[in-house]
């Protein structure tokens, strides 16, 4: 029931926000607007991304990169999901890692699935230097995966100085 409750708190309202912010963009920017937010700082784009991450291998259209692009995702949230269910219900920044991960990588694939790309609209730069654009379920996906990792660092921590610790 507690992975319930952190899969509705997190995942759901990852996954909601995503796809409001990327429809919001989609129907109200043409492709390739800017607007800025904080001059030499941070624009609103909209760019397509029909490729992996920072649109690698987007210019490639072709059914077997999009067959594994929808395999790897597939892949990695039955990886995530896996955690999700070994994860033991008191590890309680884990489960919130684990959702952010679920809730942007659901987000991200549904996209994929849906519309052949995703929408990626926050673009971050200083000067000419830019961030590639990015959206809600990327930076999920990021914040998650730092979360979890950094709760893996803290249980061996925990293990080495008890070694009894199983």
């Amino acid at each position: 029931m507690v992975k319930l409750i952190y899969f509705i708190a997190v995942a759901i309202p990852v996954i909601a926000v995503d796809q409001i912010t990327k429809f919001l963009i989609d129907h109200n920017l043409y492709l390739y607007a800017k607007i800025t937010i904080i001059p030499g700082f941070f624009n609103v784009v909209k760019a397509y991304n029909a490729g992996a991450a920072f649109s690698l291998f987007a210019q490639r259209h072709s059914p077997i990169i999009n067959f594994l692009f929808h395999a790897t995702t597939a892949i990695a949230i039955l990886f995530v999901l896996y955690l999700f269910f070994v994860t033991m219900d008191d590890n309680h920044l884990q489960l919130i890692s684990i959702n952010l991960i679920l809730g942007g990588a659901f987000g991200n694939l549904y996209d994929r699935i849906i519309h052949g790309h995703v929408v990626d609209f926050l673009d971050f730069y200083i000067g000419r230097y830019h961030w590639p654009a990015f959206n809600v379920a990327d930076s999920s996906i990021v914040i998650g995966t730092g979360l979890l990792l950094i709760t893996f660092i803290i249980e061996e921590k925990k293990k080495s100085a008890n070694p009894d610790i199983a």
